[in-house]
């Protein structure tokens, strides 16, 4: 394929994931990308709500073929984007029932789904689909923070912080098969990671995946999640602020741009049914290089979906 064969130019046309068709209409389809602009639950620097936006904008430099797995997802699946979830900013809960309202019709029609955040609370709504259909997933949550404290803001149970401690509490999760890798950077104290761990989580921190390597812990992850319904959570904070400062959370010391895109890619031949990507954040992302990497990664999402399925 070159150049001359696209259908449009980056800078031609409406904005869609990757240029392909919006609709609602799942007949067909093999995937469906969701954005969910919420950021209600951020700790720190809000923004996510534009983080699907950016996204889709940097995914039109998407050429289609990945070369690193030879597979080319846009050509061996039906994929739309179906659009935004309905969001209420001041409102998480009812923010998750439309979330779980959209992100169900998708899961339960059998088409896949990839969703663009938004802070990373938009998860636990986008498990409870997947779990409904599918049963407890495993899961790979890529991070920086472990997100498993049982409250961030007094007794309030739902925050971007709190999603994996309630979906491991719901059931949504195969806690045999949940890891969680970059993990990093000071907490409030020793309890935040043991917390985490006595959940069951298997915590892959950032200093023991740089003295593995990824294609280890990758191997890990593949061994562990075997051919169960998988889940993939990318925070973008995972990576280290030097090439995505487009977050709300930034962390010092975390993976560098290709690291994580080796990481995705050594899922593959993962059952992948489903994934996001959370936490970037526009306002922080003056020279859209967050951007870029979140579509790209995006990219290989859809590109493990494609050799998943044949």
């Amino acid at each position: 394929m070159t150049a001359s064969q696209f259908a449009r130019q980056p800078y031609e046309g409406i904005l869609t994931f990757g240029g392909q068709p919006h609709t609602r209409d799942l007949n067909g389809v093999d995937v469906a990308i969701l954005g969910i602009p919420y950021d209600g639950a951020t700790s720190n620097r809000t923004g996510t709500r534009f983080g699907p936006r950016a996204i889709r904008e940097q995914s039109s430099l998407l050429w289609g073929y990945n070369n690193a797995l030879q597979v080319a997802p846009f050509e061996q699946l039906r994929v739309v984007d179906y659009g935004d979830a309905e969001v209420v900013p001041v409102d998480i809960l009812a923010t998750q029932r439309t979330i779980e309202r959209d992100s169900r019709m998708i899961v339960e029609h059998g088409s896949r789904l990839v969703s663009l955040g938004g802070d990373h609370s938009v998860t636990l709504p986008l498990l409870r689909s997947h779990a409904r259909r599918y049963g407890p997933l495993g899961v790979v949550h890529f991070d920086a923070h472990p997100d498993t404290w049982d409250a961030e803001f007094g007794d309030c149970k739902y925050s971007h912080g709190t999603t994996f401690r309630r979906a491991l509490e719901e059931g949504l999760v195969d806690r045999a098969a949940y890891l969680q890798i970059g993990i990093r950077g000071p907490t409030a104290g020793p309890q935040d990671y043991a917390d985490a761990l006595g959940l069951g989580a298997r915590m892959i921190t950032l200093d023991e995946a740089i003295v593995r390597g990824v294609a280890d812990v990758c191997f890990e992850a593949r061994e562990r999640i075997g051919s169960r319904p998988c889940y993939i959570s990318l925070d973008i904070d995972a990576v280290d602020p030097a090439f995505a400062p487009g977050t709300g959370t930034p962390e010092v010391g975390g993976f560098t741009s290709h690291q994580m895109l080796q990481l995705v890619r050594g899922l593959a031949g993962l059952n992948v049914v489903g994934a996001d990507l959370v936490e970037m954040s526009p306002p922080w992302d003056p020279s859209q290089i967050t951007a870029v990497l979140a579509a790209n990664l995006v990219f290989e999402m859809l590109s493990l979906m494609a050799m998943s399925t044949g």
